[in-house]
């Protein structure tokens, strides 16, 4: 296996050139940095991370804590973070939370004996002491999708709250009066924003939201499926169940399904979170989209901006509507924005 030095004599430079080349210090002119990185490749060189982390006090590597990697929301912003991330330089562990705080937190304590240099986390729950003290003793981190309300970190996120208000103006145009949600966990931020933003729109609109049409899920199909089930068996069902998140969405469609019910015909549906399948479903299913491959650069460049030593920012991004056909539509395309 080459060294360094093996790499400094084929260049015909310093070990500290070489070093400097391996790091993209400015200082090296750009014949000497072409003689090195030539080297590198006909060598194989490859660096000894652990040695360099070391010498340097940091790894290169960052760690990613999501939600529930079965949900292709998360699924897509991993990737977008993992690219990113690779782009500037850095490499990514990924830790699955699978909704659960204790899964969360194991991750959490596993990436930091690992010496990540800092951590992106879409927070399970909205009250967890583990990252509470991660915060506290200033070890780089961002919140992504999800935040801890009162810990003065920063926040990637997007608004949903004007797309649900599109989303409902939607549906009063096409004529739905009964309009029902499968709430997200209470215990997480977006699961609280996005109930809250759909009771204002329906305020918006002089109509009722009864307790009876509020369905607490937990952001995966199962819970869609059980809430569905008990709304298609109230008196007077919904015209329209909206699934606060897509794995309740197909859950929700299950158990329409599955009582020999048509979409849109006898009831509709839409999700927040718009995953490529939707375009698949019959019908298509009109969905609120969030700017995930946005989201997922933004974290990684806040949370570089903290570990280089620089002024981090908390980015929002705006959320839209895409419609489609699952809620009594007359259009022949796959989907719009509105």
């Amino acid at each position: 296996m080459a060294s360094i030095k093996d790499v400094a004599a084929q260049a015909g430079v310093s070990v500290a050139t070489v070093s400097r080349v391996l790091n993209s210090h400015p200082s090296v002119s750009p014949d000497a940095r072409g003689r090195v990185l030539a080297a590198v490749d006909a060598l194989g060189y490859r660096p000894n991370a652990v040695a360099r982390s070391l010498r340097t006090d940091q790894t290169r590597t960052l760690g990613l804590v999501i939600s529930d990697v079965l949900n292709p929301y998360f699924t897509a912003l991993a990737r977008s973070v993992e690219e990113e991330a690779r782009a500037l330089g850095y490499s990514v562990i990924i830790g699955n939370a699978d909704e659960r705080p204790e899964q969360q937190d194991h991750h959490v304590r596993t990436l930091l004996d690992r010496r990540i240099d800092g951590l992106l986390v879409s927070p399970a729950d909205g009250e967890s002491p583990l990252l509470l003290d991660v915060a506290r003793t200033g070890t780089p981190m961002v919140f992504v999708d999800r935040w801890i309300p009162g810990v003065d970190i920063p926040v990637v996120r997007a608004d949903g709250h004007r797309a649900i208000q599109d989303l409902v103006t939607h549906l009063h145009a096409l004529g739905h009066r009964r309009l029902a949600i499968i709430a997200g966990p209470a215990a997480t931020t977006t699961g609280n924003e996005r109930v809250e933003a759909f009771r204002e729109a329906m305020t918006a609109h002089g109509l009722a939201l009864p307790d009876a049409y509020i369905g607490q899920g937990d952001f995966q199909a199962d819970s869609g499926r059980r809430v569905t089930e008990h709304f298609l068996s109230l008196p007077e069902p919904p015209e329209i169940v909206f699934a606060a998140d897509n794995l309740m969405a197909l859950g929700a469609l299950d158990a329409i399904r599955a009582r020999g019910l048509r979409v849109p015909e006898d009831i509709g549906i839409a999700a927040f979170d718009d995953i490529p399948w939707f375009v698949h479903t019959g019908p298509p299913i009109t969905a609120i989209a969030q700017p995930t491959g946005e989201l997922g650069r933004a974290a990684v460049r806040a949370l570089i901006d903290i570990v280089e030593g620089r002024p981090p920012q908390s980015v929002t991004l705006p959320a839209s509507l895409v419609v489609r056909s699952s809620c009594g539509e007359r259009t022949t395309d796959s989907g719009s924005n509105e």
